[in-house]
């Protein structure tokens, strides 16, 4: 039995590293893409391919980026935008969560509140912008509201199909023990349906970025959306870039951590 156990741990290590190093070779062309596209920008801006004072060298917009690290606004109109991102973030998804598992256990629910968010999700983000204005002007109150709402519809799908998916059995099975409602909301509704909630999350992560930008190029005095405008019209194109380069890089990052957080609390999920 030693022997057979022993040959099946070997297996299995071999299958990791085969893996990782799948992995691996599947990065290393991912950089080598991006390498290549960033030297023919490079070339076409150092050539003449592309003739516009708008398109300037790449080695120009990392001078840019590096600058900003010394000192500048860019950094600070970052940290603004993912502070009102992270919050807006958090709420959309607590109350998507919560939201998605009262409507998927309620019928009554269901029937009056789902033609409601079902009227809303279809509506684009720039077209609820300028009424929202309107009621909640041009300050974080705005930004942090859209940001919610854009969080909340993806959280809020997936919750409440997660908890359409739950096998009836286990929900008999803790009325045959007699567990109360909300110790079977905690112990067996939620825990099935986190693999979803967890899809939901990570869709709402790469939209709050995007959105948080857009609410403050439409309507915004501070913030990575208003300094990408403002860069624009002071025609610093290698500026605007460099900004679009730091969101880039944050969401890259935002994605990584949260695929590592993922792995760490739901593991089972990359089992199934």
């Amino acid at each position: 039995m030693s022997t057979i156990g022993t040959i099946g741990e070997i297996s299995r290590t071999g299958a990791r590293t085969n893996r990782a190093a799948q992995l691996i070779g599947v990065r290393l062309y991912g950089l080598l893409l991006i390498l290549v596209l960033l030297s023919l920008w490079e070339l076409s801006a150092r050539l003449g391919w592309v003739v516009s004072a708008y398109w300037p060298p790449v080695t120009a917009i990392l001078r840019a980026a590096v600058g900003e690290l010394a000192g500048g606004d860019m950094l600070d109109a970052l940290a603004s935008t993912l502070r009102r991102a992270a919050i807006g973030y958090i709420v959309g998804s607590v109350v998507g969560v919560v939201l998605g598992i009262l409507l998927g256990k309620s019928r009554v629910l269901r029937l009056a509140l789902l033609p409601l968010i079902e009227i809303i999700r279809p509506i684009p983000t720039p077209a609820v912008i300028p009424p929202l204005i309107l009621f909640l002007g041009v300050d974080d109150a705005l930004k942090i509201f859209i940001v919610s709402l854009a969080s909340f519809f993806p959280v809020f799908t997936n919750t409440i199909s997660g908890v359409a998916a739950i096998d009836d059995t286990l929900i008999q099975t803790a009325r045959t023990f007699r567990i109360g409602w909300l110790r079977t909301l905690v112990s067996v509704v939620l825990p099935a349906t986190l693999p979803a909630v967890t899809a939901g999350l990570r869709t709402a992560t790469s939209l709050t970025l995007v959105v948080a930008v857009l609410a403050e190029m439409i309507a915004g005095s501070s913030g990575m959306g208003y300094y990408l405008v403002q860069m624009q019209y002071a025609l610093r194109p290698d500026l605007m870039y460099a900004a679009v380069l730091y969101l880039a890089i944050v969401g890259y990052c935002l994605n990584r951590a949260f695929i590592v957080l993922e792995a760490r609390f739901v593991p089972w999920i990359g089992k199934t």
